[in-house]
């Protein structure tokens, strides 16, 4: 079929192209991406515009996430991935990985094409970035959508100091420290990992005297100044104060998730029945 010129006659415009037309086009593009993971040569640029101009539509979920399923089979190709980027595809993907009926399949997609350096730099420059991906990771009952925006989460948190910083002002840790006690085993792996990042980049950035100190005398009355605490040494002191006991919070449920874990692992290794999730 494909060596027929069957791709040529994907229309890449939507007009006068019923819904049940839609969904025929969408089916067939999803039997047909598998050959994007083999040897044979599969030139997306015929049918990309199709499946832009659906996901962008007002087609109904079924057909979007056909598509989206088309997606995530080309992205899993490295050249597939390169035209997909090239036609804009990350910020579409991006917008419906915020829809739960549809996340699933967008937020995968996603994690393929973030370890691709024009992914990564797509996604680096969204406006839906992190806070969307943030937002994923406190839905209940989607698993596999925390798994994948932790994914994403982790390796531009890993490749970008500019984008650690974006996350932490976006309130990531605590999201984060949920996650690791209550997240699916995969995702509590991922939180923990960017957990000891951000924990390990907080100490880097401590100065000597600026940690937690064992002897600590305050009273109510001072320091004052005219009758009340200074106003800027007042915050500053506030702020060191949760500045520690966030680092302090973090530790110990960093301990009690990997206690959690290790429990798990040796579980599994006693009953020798279970299987170690990918990374």
């Amino acid at each position: 079929m494909v060596e027929a010129g069957i791709l040529a006659k994907i229309p890449k415009s939507l007009e006068n192209v019923d819904e049940l037309t839609r969904q025929d086009f969408a089916q067939l593009l999803l039997v047909l991406s598998s050959l994007a993971n083999t040897h044979y040569s599969l030139d997306s640029a015929d049918f990309i515009p199709f499946m832009v101009n659906v996901l962008e539509s007002d087609s109904d979920l079924r057909t979007k996430n056909t598509c989206l399923g088309t997606l995530h089979n080309l992205s899993g190709s490295l050249d597939s991935a390169g035209a997909l980027i090239t036609n804009g595809l990350v910020p579409v993907v991006l917008s419906l990985s915020c829809e739960k009926e549809m996340s699933d399949n967008a937020l995968a997609t996603l994690g393929n094409l973030v370890v691709t350096a024009a992914g990564r730099k797509d996604m680096e420059s969204s406006p839906l970035v992190p806070e969307a991906l943030i937002e994923v990771l406190t839905w209940e009952g989607k698993p596999r959508s925390q798994e994948s925006a932790a994914y994403v989460l982790m390796i531009l948190a890993h490749q970008s100091g500019e984008s650690r910083d974006k996350m932490a002002k976006s309130g990531i840790v605590p999201v984060l420290l949920e996650v690791a006690l209550l997240g699916s085993p995969l995702a509590q792996k991922r939180a923990l990992k960017m957990l000891q990042w951000f924990r390990d980049e907080r100490r880097a950035g401590m100065g000597p005297h600026s940690g937690p100190q064992t002897t600590r005398s305050w009273t109510l009355g001072s320091p004052v100044v005219g009758g009340q605490m200074g106003t800027e040494e007042g915050k500053r002191l506030m702020k060191k104060m949760v500045t520690e006991s966030l680092n302090k919070n973090m530790e110990i449920i960093t301990r009690r998730a990997n206690a959690a874990a290790d429990s798990g692992k040796r579980m599994a290794f006693v009953s020798s029945s279970s299987k170690s999730l990918p990374f």
